[in-house]
């Protein structure tokens, strides 16, 4: 059962909706410790001063902002807590947008929101209503002693969704991108037109259960076979230069795989129609008889 790591309000104009707040993810990441490859004891992380060579203890260490080389603005913990922004249990929605304004760069990460005592009627309306006009609300809200900028929209099976949001000024802008193609580049038309024909051969639904994580999957089996004993023989892996294909005849190759696998696919079924052709031959079987 999933538990809520966060209760409040949420509040737009003069309404509230108490809700809890539910992580949407569990990372599957596989985790490894360091260990001394001799005597197979994990490694401790200790804190050391590199000009004494003296561990330092947790309380004795301060935050410090560097300014260039060796050179640090200390911080006292007392300072950085009276910057710290109130913690009002409040989600304050500030704006509502479309959904299609939002570039998904600045989503970071997401969560549920269910409603919380009393809550169940606010929470709908909200819900419904944000349906309804396809925006997406844009709140702010402190979690954990952080300012977070959070985008909530109503999601499949009734809930509404909470996703923190990169702020602005932290995105990248791609024009820093030294590599990225000239404007001016002209493109041929026929190249287009067969790379838009690959783009609808293999355009689908979304189905995000059909895609998996290979590698975590292999790292696993890999891990179960070395508790059980098993010798593993790593294969040296030897990199080749991969010629630069022709760029219309790698298209028209790649258009030619994607027909080509469905035409299989289509094989099987019209087998099944030509089956009755059979019949005259029994005609022939009677008439002999006769």
């Amino acid at each position: 059962m999933a538990r809520s790591i966060w209760t409040g309000t949420i509040s737009f104009g003069l309404v509230t909706v108490p809700v809890k707040m539910y992580s949407a993810v569990s990372r599957k990441t596989v985790r490894f410790h360091q260990l001394n490859k001799a005597t197979g004891s994990r490694i401790a992380q200790k804190r050391v001063d590199p000009t004494t060579g003296d561990e330092v203890d947790y309380g004795d260490i301060v935050k410090g902002y560097e300014l260039g080389p060796d050179r640090y603005v200390v911080i006292e913990p007392d300072e950085l807590e009276s910057l710290d922004p109130k913690k009002t249990k409040t989600i304050d929605i500030l704006d509502f947008v479309d959904l299609s304004e939002i570039d998904p760069i600045y989503y970071d990460h997401p969560y549920y929101l269910a409603p919380g005592t009393g809550g169940a009627k606010p929470y709908k309306l909200l819900l419904e209503a944000m349906r309804e006009t396809n925006k997406v609300g844009i709140a702010k809200v402190v979690i954990r002693s952080k300012e977070n900028l959070v985008a909530l929209r109503p999601m499949e099976g009734d809930v509404l969704g909470m996703a923190t949001m990169i702020f602005a000024d932290e995105v990248i802008d791609p024009k820093r991108i030294e590599e990225l193609p000239d404007e001016e580049m002209e493109i041929n038309q026929r190249e287009l037109e067969i790379a838009e024909q690959l783009v609808e051969s293999l355009a689908g639904s979304f189905e995000p259960e059909k895609y998996t994580d290979t590698y975590r999957a292999q790292v696993l089996e890999l891990i179960e076979k070395k508790a059980a004993g098993e010798e593993i023989a790593v294969q040296p892996q030897v990199e080749e230069a991969a010629p630069v294909p022709d760029l219309m005849a790698a298209l028209k190759a790649s258009l030619d795989a994607v027909r080509g696998d469905g035409a299989a696919e289509k094989k099987p079924a019209a087998a099944k129609k030509k089956a009755p052709a059979k019949k005259p031959a029994a005609r022939k079987k009677a008439a002999a008889k006769k």
